[in-house]
């Protein structure tokens, strides 16, 4: 009985000692390498024309703060009433060594599901879009 006991205890503590052992680090909040800004659209290039079920790829320009700024994602926005999307750009959390803004290009794919005319709207500034009408026949 004796014996029992003593095994029954040696296991509850092996177990006890694996399961801490293995408790997951990942708890910990990590600092963000990059953070993530709206970038001004300056141009929307591309057809005026389409067909419903043809993907159409407009280019999009614009701005970074600095030489360090990339390409994040295109996000959906709104100012007032007006709905629209903006290019966000990621930032290292350092300081970048070059100041100067930049102009970069990414590349938007509207995929048309039915005929109309469309308004593509990226936002230019803080109080403005800047748009691009498409017909689709």
């Amino acid at each position: 009985m004796r014996i029992f006991r003593l095994q029954s205890v040696l296991a509850v503590l092996f177990l006890t000692v694996f399961l801490v052992s293995c408790s997951s680090d990942d708890n910990s909040k990590e600092t963000p390498q990059t953070t993530s800004r709206a970038a001004n659209v300056t141009a929307i290039s591309g057809p005026g024309t389409g067909k419903v079920g043809v993907d159409i790829n407009f280019d999009i320009s614009y701005t970074v703060d600095n030489a360090c700024g990339q390409f994040d994602r295109i996000g959906d926005t709104s100012i007032g009433k007006e709905e629209g999307f903006q290019v966000e750009a990621k930032y290292p959390i350092e300081t970048c060594a070059n100041q100067t803004p930049t102009a970069l290009h990414t590349v938007y794919t509207f995929s048309p599901i039915a005929k109309g005319t469309f308004e593509i709207k990226f936002r230019k500034s803080e109080t403005e879009f800047l748009i691009k009408k498409v017909v689709i026949e």
